[in-house]
């Protein structure tokens, strides 16, 4: 009998948790590990942030669905890794055996890259977690009361740009709804090159679709922009040309700002010599495996993908669900061939299909493969993509209450956005 460990049950995790437990089976035990004892839907932090969704309609309790279906759950921290001895150490001191280990951890937020930013002790704001959704919708109250200038975007070193997307076009809107659009002015501050980037060097026409959004919205911006320090009610923005030389230093003023942080390796996963690239991101192979562990498999934002190529400012490249998904299922068929005696085959089809709301429409695209040049290259936008991302996150949702282990983003987003026929074209 072999014990399969998942670090980390965020989107990646907990399907990882119900695709082994049906594929691979008794007599083999499943054990997820993670920091909380709570799963949270964090496509729709955004929402969080401006009261739309209240915490309890976004979160989820781990340990009842999960042992529902047979499968351990610890909530506690991993602090330690010994990954020559097969054993995790944890925050209370306990130690957890494995045969095999899937780390899905997500990303170490760094916002100590840039000093004074972060919502615990700087003063930006994020919508990473619902934590940190929940502080800034307190501090967008702060703002309603009081409004002024806001700053939305990136830092230096995001990987992750649509939420930054998403909260400019949706506080926009919840600012009209209040009437107050007109005393709030926004600039949108992002490290990328050109709107519309993501990270991915643009899909379709997501410079032009993304220029236009923000023009018809009055959302200024400054790309190539690195953010140096934040204070008080005061961000300071270099912004470079295409060389990487300096064009312009700005002091923008603010009342409320929300700015995406670059990420890392979360420590204990870092530490662990020969896992990880210097920012502490699991080198896999195309099965997803580790090149040093063959026992440890890895999936979504906490793998290595290096950039699409070089940027002015330093960008990442993001891990869509759609993707953690595909890696996700890649790595249990691999474990059930282990398992089997036989060798790994399958490989994760690291594809980006993605659903971005502004509000009271949305925009969705399609990058296959993920990194160009591609087979599909396509971005547009609509009302129609709105609704299609309340559906799927209330698709999604149940899912995970159910625990069923069909591949949640391609059902829920085929169903939700009437892309049967598409997906044909797409060859999903």
């Amino acid at each position: 009998m072999a014990h399969i460990v998942i670090l980390g049950s965020g989107i990646g995790g907990m399907p990882a948790a119900y695709e082994a437990r049906e594929l691979i089976g008794p007599p083999h035990k499943i054990t997820v590990i993670n920091a909380t004892d709570y799963f949270q839907f964090v496509p729709s932090n955004p929402w969080v942030a401006v009261g739309w969704r209240k915490r309890e309609e976004i979160v989820l309790p781990i340990r009842p669905y999960l042992e529902r279906k047979g499968i351990d759950f610890i909530a506690q921290p991993a602090t330690r890794i010994d990954a020559n001895h097969n054993t995790i150490t944890l925050a209370n001191g306990e130690t957890v055996d494995y045969d095999f280990l899937i780390i899905t951890t997500g990303p170490k937020l760094a916002f100590d890259e840039v000093p004074g930013s972060g919502p615990n002790g700087g003063f930006t704001q994020s919508v990473c977690t619902v934590d940190h959704a929940e502080q800034c919708y307190t501090d967008f109250e702060k703002l309603c009361a009081d409004p002024g200038p806001v700053i939305v975007g990136a830092m230096p070193g995001a990987s992750c740009f649509g939420p930054a997307y998403e909260y400019a076009m949706v506080l926009d809107t919840a600012l009209r709804k209040r009437k107050l659009r007109s005393k709030v002015p926004i600039t949108f501050v992002t490290s990328e090159p050109y709107i519309g980037h993501l990270g991915l060097d643009g899909v379709g026409d997501s410079k032009g679709i993304m220029e236009h959004e923000f023009r018809q919205h009055d959302i200024r911006w400054i790309t190539n922009a690195k953010t140096t320090r934040v204070e008080d009610g005061k961000m300071f923005v270099d912004e470079l040309d295409r060389n990487g030389q300096l064009v312009k230093q700005h002091e923008l003023p603010f009342k409320h700002a929300m700015m995406l942080p670059a990420f890392k390796g979360v420590d204990a996963v870092a530490a662990v010599e020969g896992l990880c690239n210097p920012r502490g991101f699991v080198i896999v192979d195309e099965y997803q495996r580790s090149p040093k562990y063959p026992n440890i498999y890895s999936a979504g934002v906490c793998i290595a993908i290096p950039p699409v190529r070089p940027t002015p400012v330093p960008t990442g490249v993001p891990k869509t669900g759609y993707m953690i998904e595909s890696m996700v299922t890649a790595i249990v068929h691999n474990l059930k061939e282990v398992l089997d005696g036989k060798e790994p085959s399958h490989k994760g089809s690291w594809q980006a299909l993605c659903l971005a709301d502004f509000g009271d429409r949305g925009a969705a695209f399609a990058a296959i493969p993920q990194l160009p040049p591609r087979d599909v290259n396509w971005f547009a936008s609509g009302k129609w993509v709105h609704w299609a991302k309340i559906g799927f996150e209330k698709y999604f949702l149940n899912k995970m209450k159910t625990g069923n282990s069909e591949p949640f983003y391609e059902k829920a987003l085929m169903k939700m956005m009437g892309f049967s026929r598409l997906k044909e074209k797409l060859h999903l």
